[in-house]
């Protein structure tokens, strides 16, 4: 879920920015946690947030994109049409779990491809590989990136340095406490809907690695921009069984999600 729309940030050529000292972040959307001490609840506590108007209008976005693939509420009736500054992480977290509905695992990845894509402009993903190749440069730019303009969907989260190929660099970005499996309780909704669509985004559409490694233990997540990620049957969130105390479609007699499965 973690896809930047260029209708709203311009950029320049990686060749004009020698180095992510020149170049100097403003207006950005910051997360801001309710809680007293300012950080994400423990484990098994939900984060309260204070969302803004503009944090709430990206939530409302993403909501109505994601709406036409999504299965009728249970009472069937149609969702509400909320105004944007109506709108809620809940909204959007129940909107992501009724897309899940008569869905398989790759059908669920294909939606999340197509709602990403539709919050871009033609031609978004060339003219991102021509300002962006895959470099060091493009990879610690884009992990800078992530920790303003997405706290929104993700909660809280630091630039961290890490070591691809062997070689150190900072384009790696650790997630407090993701916002997104935390408020699902889903291991299925986090590896469907969040971690596999999004590498496979940056790899394929935009030819930038990307691995995101969730922590189910204590709902954590690091990203590495530049490192490819493994093939899905070797990835040990793959192989992850459900939240049975806190996911409402769990099923605790299966050693792994069955939203996981083929």
């Amino acid at each position: 879920m973690v896809a930047l729309s260029l209708q709203s940030v311009h950029f320049r050529p990686a060749q004009q920015n020698p180095s992510l000292q020149t170049w100097r972040p403003r207006n950005f959307i910051r997360c801001r946690i309710a809680e007293p001490t300012g950080k994400p609840a423990p484990l098994g506590q939900k984060t309260k947030y204070n969302d803004g108007f503009f944090e709430k209008a990206f939530m409302a976005l993403f909501a109505r994109k994601m709406e036409k693939f999504a299965a009728p509420v249970k009472d069937g009736t149609e969702s509400k049409n909320k105004r944007w500054f109506d709108s809620d992480y809940e909204s959007f977290v129940d909107v992501s779990r009724r897309v899940m509905q008569g869905r398989n695992r790759l059908q669920q990845q294909q939606v999340v491809r197509e709602v990403l894509l539709s919050m871009l402009p033609p031609g978004a993903p060339e003219q991102f590989r021509k300002l962006f190749p895959p470099t060091r440069w493009a990879a610690e730019f884009n992990a800078a990136l992530t920790v303003p303009f997405f706290q929104w969907l993700v909660g809280p989260s630091e630039v961290v340095e890490v070591e691809v190929n062997g070689v150190k660099q900072r384009s790696g970005v650790h997630i407090k406490k993701c916002r997104y499996l935390e408020n699902s309780g889903c291991v299925g909704m986090c590896v469907n809907m969040c971690k596999i669509p999004t590498q496979d985004f940056f790899n394929n559409e935009f030819g930038l690695p990307l691995t995101m490694t969730p922590n189910f233990e204590d709902m954590s997540c690091e990203m590495v921009y530049g490192q490819v990620p493994p093939p899905f049957e070797e990835d040990p969130a793959s192989k992850q069984p459900c939240f049975a105390d806190i996911c409402s479609i769990s099923n605790p007699n299966s050693n792994i999600c069955p939203k996981l499965q083929a």
